[in-house]
C-alpha cells in the first residue's frame, strides 16, 4: 500500500523556488532516507508532507486520499498519523518528560490520564528514558531530549513517522542513542521519512535514497544502488565529498 504520494509539488518562499515539481511515493513499511546538500529542499519537503508548510501547487495523498487543508476534518485526522520529530527537540521546557509525552493524547481528547501515563511510561521504556521520567529538558543531554521527542511523537500511536535531521544538532557521542531508536522503529515495521545527514543509516537501514539539489528529485534508487552505484555526476560528487570509507 502506498502511505504518502507526492504529485507535482511545487513551493516557493518568496522569490526562492524550494520545491520543483516533486513525485515521490512512500510504500508501507518504507524507510525513506532524504539526503542532499543544505537548501536542498529535504526539510521543507518533509514539512510540507506533514502539513507544516502548505505548497503553491501539487497534490499530497495519505493513504490514497488527498491531504487538503480545505477538508479541515479529514485533514486533522491524517496528520495525526504522521509523528514529527524535529531537528530541535521542541520540547515543553516547564514541562517533565512524562507531561510532555501525555500533553498530546490528553489534550486531543485521545486519552484519558491515566492511559496517557501508562502509554507514555510504555514508550519512555522503549527509548531508555523511564528512570528520567519526572526530569525537565534542560537536565538532559541532547541525544535524550531527542529521544524523549520520539516518545512524545509515539505516544499518539502514528502510522508512519517523519523525521527532520533528527541528530545534526547534537554532538557526535549522543548520535548513536538517537540512530538506536530509530533503527528499532525500523525493525518493528514503522513507515519513516528522514531527512539525515547520517549516511551510515540511510545506506544500511534506509530502503530507498531520494537524493535531492535545488529544490528537485536529482536521483532515486534502493538505497545499496544508490551508494554503490549513483547514477548521476551529482549524486557521484556528493558522495565523493561525505563518504569516507
Amino acid at each position: 500500500m502506498i502511505k504518502v504520494k507526492v504529485e507535482g509539488l511545487n513551493k516557493n518562499f518568496g522569490s526562492l523556488h524550494a520545491l520543483k515539481d516533486i513525485n515521490l511515493e512512500v510504500r508501507e513499511g518504507e524507510i525513506v532516507s532524504l539526503i542532499g546538500p543544505s537548501g536542498s529542499g529535504k526539510s521543507t519537503l518533509c514539512r510540507c508532507i506533514h502539513g507544516l508548510e502548505h505548497a503553491e501547487s501539487g497534490k499530497i495523498y495519505i493513504d490514497e486520499e488527498l491531504f487538503d487543508p480545505k477538508d479541515k476534518e479529514k485533514y486533522a485526522a491524517q496528520r495525526k498519523k504522521m509523528g514529527f520529530v524535529f531537528q530541535h527537540f521542541n520540547l515543553f521546557k516547564n514541562k517533565t518528560v512524562l507531561e510532555n509525552c501525555m500533553l498530546a493524547p490528553v489534550s486531543s481528547g485521545l486519552l484519558s490520564k491515566e492511559e496517557a501515563e501508562k502509554k507514555a511510561m510504555m514508550y519512555l521504556g522503549k527509548v531508555g528514558l523511564a528512570d528520567k521520567k519526572d526530569s525537565f529538558p534542560s537536565k538532559l543531554s541532547g541525544g535524550q531530549q531527542q529521544r524523549a521527542a520520539i516518545a512524545r511523537a509515539l505516544c499518539m500511536e502514528p502510522e508512519m513517522m517523519l523525521f527532520d535531521e533528527p541528530t545534526s544538532a547534537l554532538d557526535p557521542e549522543m548520535i548513536k542513542e538517537v540512530l538506536d531508536v530509530m533503527k528499532d522503529l525500523a525493525a518493528q515495521g514503522m513507515t519513516m521519512i528522514v531527512v539525515t545527514h547520517e549516511m551510515g543509516f540511510a545506506r544500511h537501514v534506509g530502503n530507498k535514497v531520494v537524493f535531492l539539489d535545488h529544490g528537485e528529485i536529482i536521483e532515486e534508487a534502493p538505497s545499496e544502488e544508490f551508494f554503490s552505484h549513483p547514477q548521476s555526476e551529482r549524486a557521484q560528487d556528493f558522495l565523493s565529498k561525505v563518504m569516507f570509507d
